[in-house]
């Protein structure tokens, strides 16, 4: 079974040109992180998530 945790969140309507969310999960990635950007669309927000594989 996959689960997921969410690292951080992010409104969707940040600056523009700033991409607020891409930059943290670039970071965390830098570190060895396997993370990726989601959207949440109940939200309105982008969540920077590591996946977590349970066997």
């Amino acid at each position: 079974m996959n689960g997921r945790t969410v690292l951080e969140r992010f409104p969707a309507g940040g600056p523009r040109g700033s991409w607020p969310a891409e930059e943290f999960a670039h970071a965390r990635r830098q570190e060895g992180q396997h993370v990726e950007v989601v959207m949440d669309l109940t939200s309105d927000t982008f969540l920077v998530v590591v996946r977590e594989l349970v066997e």
